[in-house]
C-alpha cells in the first residue's frame, strides 16, 4: 500500500482513498456498451475502448498490484503498468481507474462499473464461473504480518488453527479467506477488514494477530510502514491445499462476455510476460523473475 502511515495517518489516507473513489465513480456510471450512431447493434467491449482510446479498469489499493499514488495522484503497480503497455499495443492509450473493495470486484466488473480487473486477482476455479481471466503475469506464496516478536509465534495457516486465541486478519474477498476456511480455521477466528490499510491498523491495535497476505503484498507494506512494532513472520510455511502447496497466479479479468476483448488482450500479454522490457516495468515493485508464471495458464488454473 502507497505510504502507509500509523495514527492519524490512517485517517487521512482513508479519507483521500474515500475522495478519489467519488471521483471515480461519476466516470463508472457511463453504460458499458455503447450504441453506434446511426443505430445498429451496440459495440462489443473491446470496439467501443478502441473507439475511445478510454478503458476503465478496476481496482482494490493494495500495493504492489494496483494502487492510487499519492505523490503523483495516478493508479499505479504492476498489473495496472502492464495493463498501459498491453492495452497501448491494442491502441487503447487511456486508463481510468475506478476504486473498489477487492470483494466488490467481480459484482462492479459484472454491473459494468469497469471494463477490466487490474487488482493482481488469482485464478481460481470459483472465480472462473464469473469471470473470464487473462494468462497469469506473476506466481507468489504467501505471508503473515504480525507484531514485533510474532507474539504468538504464527509462522503458519496451522499455527493459528491450533491456537484457539490466534485471531487471523484478512481482506475481504480475498483468497486468503478461503485458505483459513480450507485449513480448518473457525470463523470465529477471521477478522474480515475492507482492505489492507485497514487489516495493517488492525493487527497494530490488536485487532488481529496477524494479517494474511500474499508474500510480495506484505513485503510491500514493510518498505513502506513507519511503526517499528510491525514485522513479517519469518520462516513462513505456506498453506496446504487439497493435497499442494499453495502458489497463487494472478490475472486480469474480465466480463465472459467480452471473450474477443480477453483473447485480444492475452495476444499482446504472451508477447510481454517475460521479455526484458517486462522485468523492468515490474522490478521497482519487488518482482523478480522467481515470480514469473513460466508455463501455467488460466485454463490450468480454472480446471480446464
Amino acid at each position: 500500500m502507497a505510504h502507509v502511515m500509523r495514527g492519524a495517518g490512517f485517517a487521512a489516507l482513508a479519507l483521500s482513498v474515500a475522495l478519489f473513489a467519488g471521483c471515480s465513480d461519476s466516470s463508472s456510471d457511463q453504460a458499458a456498451s455503447a450504441q453506434p450512431q446511426g443505430g445498429g447493434a451496440p459495440q462489443s467491449t473491446l470496439e467501443r475502448v478502441k473507439v475511445s482510446g478510454t478503458v476503465r479498469i478496476g481496482y482494490a489499493n493494495e500495493a504492489p498490484y494496483a494502487y492510487l499514488d499519492s505523490a503523483t495522484n495516478e493508479v499505479t503497480g504492476e498489473a495496472v503498468e502492464i495493463a498501459r503497455v498491453v492495452l497501448k499495443r491494442m491502441g487503447v492509450e487511456k486508463i481510468e481507474g475506478v476504486l473498489t473493495e477487492f470483494g466488490s470486484l467481480i459484482p462492479g466488473l459484472q454491473a459494468n462499473r469497469f471494463d477490466i480487473v487490474a487488482a493482481g486477482m488469482y485464478v481460481t476455479p470459483e472465480r472462473c464461473k464469473q469471470v473470464l481471466f487473462s494468462n497469469p503475469t506473476y506466481g507468489v506464496g504467501e505471508g503473515f504480518l504480525v507484531q514485533k516478536g510474532n507474539p504468538k509465534g504464527l509462522h503458519s495457516y496451522d499455527d493459528v488453527k491450533n491456537d484457539a486465541s490466534a485471531r487471523l486478519g484478512v481482506v475481504v474477498g480475498a483468497i486468503e479467506a478461503e485458505y483459513a476456511q480450507k485449513v480448518g480455521i473457525p470463523s470465529s477466528q477471521v477478522v474480515v477488514f475492507p482492505d489492507a490499510v485497514s487489516a495493517l491498523a488492525g493487527v497494530e491495535g490488536g485487532r488481529a494477530d496477524a494479517y494474511a497476505a500474499t508474500a510480495l503484498t506484505i513485503n510491500d507494506l514493510m518498505t513502506k510502514v513507519t511503526n517499528q512494532n510491525l514485522e513479517k513472520a519469518e520462516p513462513f510455511t505456506d498453506p496446504v491445499i487439497d493435497g499442494q502447496d499453495v502458489r497463487g497466479y494472478g490475472a486480469f479479468a474480465f466480463r465472459q462476455s467480452d471473450t474477443d476483448f480477453a483473447q485480444a488482450f492475452d495476444r499482446e500479454l504472451a508477447e510481454f510476460i517475460g521479455s526484458p522490457e517486462h522485468a523492468k516495468l515490474v522490478e521497482p515493485f519487488g518482482f523478480t523473475k522467481s515470480e514469473l508464471p513460466g508455463d501455467v495458464t488460466a485454463s490450468q488454473l480454472c480446471g480446464g
